[in-house]
C-alpha cells in the first residue's frame, strides 16, 4: 500500500515538474522610467521702483533793490571822474534813505560802455546817460527815459566851440582844417551836434582828439594841444535878467580880467557867473576864461536824462524819480550830483521818448550807430 502512494506521489511530482518546464520564462518588467521634472522657474519679480527725490523748492532770487541784489546807478564819465566816484556813497545812502531801496554807483570808462551794461542788466540799471546815448540805448535795446535834468530853469543846453582867445579863429567857418578835441564819441554836446554842424558848413576837422571828458577837452585848448574844441554850454547867470538864445554866450570883454573863483569857488567875471564847460577846470586853471573864448553855439539840445534799462520794474520806478526830484532840493546834492564838478543838476522833470526825435534824425544823416561810434 505504502508502495502504492510512492510511486502516485512521484507521478504527481513529475508531472508538477513537466508542467513547470512548459511555462514560459516571466519578462522582468522594465524599472520604470521617471519623466524628467522640468525646473520650476520662479518668476522674476520687477525691480522695486527707483525713489523719485523730492522736487527742490525753486530758489527765489533776491529782490531787485534789495541789499543782495542792489540796483546799478550808472554815471556817463562826462566831467571829472575822481569828484563822480567820491560822491557815489553819499548818493548810495541818500537814495537808500528815501526809498528805502540799496543801490550800486559805478561810472563806466565811456559813454558806449554804459549803454552796454544798461542793456546787458535789462531788468536792474538806471543811466543818467545823455541825449545821444538815450537815443543808441533805446535804439539798441528798449531803454525807456524817466527824467530829465534841469540847470539854473533851463531844460535844454547847447554845445559851445571853445578857441584861444588870442586866435584868430572869428567863424566856425574858419575852423576847416582845425585840430578838434571832443569829450567822447558818445557824447550829444561834444561830438553828435558839432559833427552834424561840421557837416553842414562843410568844414572838415584835421586832427581829431578825444579828450575823454568836457574839463579834458577844454583842457586841450587851454594847453594848447588843439584849435578848438566842442563841449557843453549853460547859460550864465547875468547880474540882471535872463540870458537868452541869441544873446552873446561869451562874459563881456571888459569884465574878463576880473575872472576867476569867489569865495566858494565859483568862477564869477565882474557879477556875471559862468557856468559852462570853462567852469569845471576852475580849481586848476583859475584864468581859463582868460585863456578860452566861445566861438559859437549849436542849436539846442534835451537835456541828459536819468533812464531805466528795459525790464526795469515799473512798481519802483515812480518811487525812486520822485526820491531823486527831492534829493536834487537838497542841500546834500551840492556836494554830488548838482555840483558843478559832476553834473550840475538844479532840478528833473519827467521827459520821454519823442523829445529825443530830433537826436535821432542826426544820427541817422550821419550814420551813427553804437558799433561805429566816433569812427
Amino acid at each position: 500500500m505504502r508502495k502504492f502512494q510512492y510511486i502516485v506521489f512521484v507521478l504527481v511530482l513529475s508531472m508538477a515538474l513537466v508542467l513547470s518546464a512548459c511555462q514560459p520564462t516571466a519578462t522582468p518588467e522594465p524599472a520604470p522610467v521617471e519623466e524628467p521634472v522640468e525646473p520650476v522657474v520662479e518668476p522674476t519679480k520687477a525691480p522695486e521702483p527707483t525713489a523719485v527725490p523730492p522736487t527742490p523748492e525753486p530758489i527765489s532770487e533776491p529782490a531787485i533793490g534789495s541789499e543782495e541784489h542792489p540796483i546799478k546807478v550808472l554815471f556817463v564819465p562826462s566831467v571829472d571822474v575822481d569828484f563822480m566816484i567820491s560822491g557815489g556813497e553819499l548818493i548810495e545812502q541818500a537814495l537808500n534813505e528815501a526809498t528805502g531801496l540799496f543801490f550800486e554807483v559805478a561810472v563806466p570808462t565811456s559813454y558806449a560802455a554804459t549803454i552796454e551794461e544798461m542793456c546787458a542788466s535789462p531788468t536792474d540799471t538806471i543811466g543818467f546817460i545823455p541825449a545821444l546815448g538815450y537815443a543808441l540805448a533805446s535804439q539798441l535795446c528798449g531803454v525807456e527815459p524817466g527824467l530829465a535834468s534841469v540847470r539854473y530853469g533851463w531844460n535844454v543846453y547847447w554845445t559851445e566851440f571853445v578857441v584861444a582867445r588870442d586866435s584868430d579863429y572869428q567863424t566856425l567857418e574858419d575852423l576847416d582844417g582845425a585840430t578838434w578835441a571832443f569829450p567822447d564819441a558818445g557824447s550829444t554836446s561834444g561830438y553828435l551836434y558839432p559833427r552834424a554842424i561840421f557837416a553842414d558848413l562843410g568844414i572838415a576837422p584835421g586832427e581829431e582828439v578825444e579828450a575823454g571828458g568836457h574839463p579834458q577837452a577844454v583842457k586841450a585848448v587851454y594847453n594848447g594841444e588843439a584849435d578848438v574844441a566842442s563841449v557843453y554850454f549853460s547859460a550864465p547867470l547875468l547880474p540882471a535878467g535872463t540870458w537868452k538864445m541869441g544873446d552873446n554866450p561869451d562874459v563881456p570883454d571888459e569884465v574878463v580880467d576880473e575872472c576867476g573863483p569867489n569865495a566858494d569857488g565859483k568862477l564869477y567875471c565882474g557879477e556875471y557867473r559862468v557856468l559852462d564847460a570853462r567852469a569845471a577846470i576852475l580849481t586848476e586853471a583859475p584864468d581859463v576864461v582868460q585863456k578860452v573864448r566861445i566861438l559859437g553855439l549849436s542849436a539846442e539840445i534835451p537835456n541828459d536824462t536819468m533812464s531805466f534799462s528795459p525790464d526795469f520794474p515799473e512798481e519802483l520806478r515812480q518811487l525812486i524819480m520822485d526820491a531823486v526830484i527831492e534829493y536834487i532840493g537838497s542841500e546834500a546834492c551840492e556836494e554830488t550830483l548838482c555840483n558843478e564838478k559832476f553834473y550840475d543838476w538844479t532840478g528833473a522833470a519827467p521827459i520821454f521818448d519823442e523829445n529825443f526825435d530830433g537826436v535821432r534824425l542826426l544820427m541817422e544823416a550821419q550814420g551813427i550807430t553804437l558799433e561805429n561810434l566816433g569812427k
